[in-house]
């Protein structure tokens, strides 16, 4: 299956359960369950907001990091799942303490508001 295939399941529960066990990564999959919980999103629907989120507002500098992942890795699927997932959970992190400036700074979803 291709990531991209892989992106539009991701909805779907039991699929994105075990898909992020597939990563064999349970702290990542602890800490996804543990970001979406709040929000009442299930891992599914976190990691596909994750993809979404990448896609949307990652930086020139972010997405020459997931390029550079690519080229190490064996699975290159895996890999931009799990640096997408890392991602998208040090911007929530960043933006749940209130981030150096005392606001989100633009990296969120929120945009700020």
């Amino acid at each position: 299956m291709v990531l991209g295939e892989v992106l539009e399941r991701l909805g779907d529960e039991t699929f994105a359960a075990g898909t992020l066990v597939a990563l064999e990564d349970l702290n990542l999959m602890v800490r996804v369950e543990a970001a979406g919980r709040p929000f009442g999103e299930g891992i599914g629907e976190y990691a596909a907001g994750a993809s979404r989120r990448f896609a949307q507002l990652a930086s020139d500098d972010d997405w020459l990091a997931l390029m550079t992942a690519l080229e190490r890795a064996d699975d290159a699927g895996t890999a931009c799942l799990k640096h997408m997932l890392e991602w998208s959970l040090r911007h929530d992190a960043h933006s749940a303490d209130g981030g150096a400036d005392g606001g989100c700074g633009g990296q969120c979803t929120c945009k700020g508001s």
